[in-house]
């Protein structure tokens, strides 16, 4: 492992992190009066299945390889579909809430909410097995940490920015419809990318 490993393996993190940073901005802006404690929870979740999808696609590559050739034309429909549905879902709270204010309940993104988001943005990650099959199992584990480590980094940040527009320009009526619509743009994205141009 030297300085190119390194350096590589940050540019691979912020990569695969970028659909992580933009679902953290809609997040955000739905939930724009978290706390610090809050943040980190919530970015713990995309942080968990960055590392986790690499570990688990170098695996299948030393070990089930065939089956996992198999699956992965299959994950950018996945991520689509799991992406349209909570983009879905989102834009259907925002359009059928009267507003937030008189409700009295502030919006807060739910466990089974995060961990959906996180495997959806994170499964094409999967497909980093491959990129680093010569690796060994420390360097493909320090790698994903790498991975993991950047994505936190970049989800916090994707969370500031969220809190300070949902604040400032008091967009918290409106950000269930502009999260929903950003969760759906991921998810075409992932897929029009993983099946035109793979």
């Amino acid at each position: 492992m030297d300085f190119v490993f390194f350096l590589n393996s940050i540019l691979l993190g912020a990569g695969l992190a970028m659909d992580s940073f933009s679902v953290s901005i809609a997040n955000a802006l739905k939930e724009p009066k978290m706390n610090f404690a809050r943040m980190c929870g919530i970015s713990a979740f995309p942080t968990f299945f960055q590392f986790a999808m690499p570990m688990i696609g170098w695996i299948c590559v030393h070990t089930v390889l065939v089956y996992f050739k198999v699956f992965e034309k299959f994950i950018p429909w996945i991520a689509l579909i799991l992406l349209l549905y909570i983009g879905g879902k989102m834009i259907w709270e925002g359009v059928s809430a009267k507003n937030e204010e008189s409700s009295g309940e502030p919006y807060s993104t739910t466990l089974g909410t995060l961990i959906v988001q996180g495997i959806a943005t994170s499964i094409d990650a999967l497909s980093v097995g491959f990129t680093i099959a010569d690796y060994s199992f420390a360097a493909a584990f320090v790698c994903s940490l790498i991975i993991a480590a950047v994505t936190f980094a970049i989800c916090i940040a994707g969370i500031i920015i969220g809190k300070t527009a949902g604040t400032k320009l008091k967009l918290e009526n409106k950000a269930g419809i502009a999260g929903g619509l950003i969760l759906i743009a991921i998810g075409i994205e992932i897929f029009v990318k993983g099946v035109f141009f793979n």
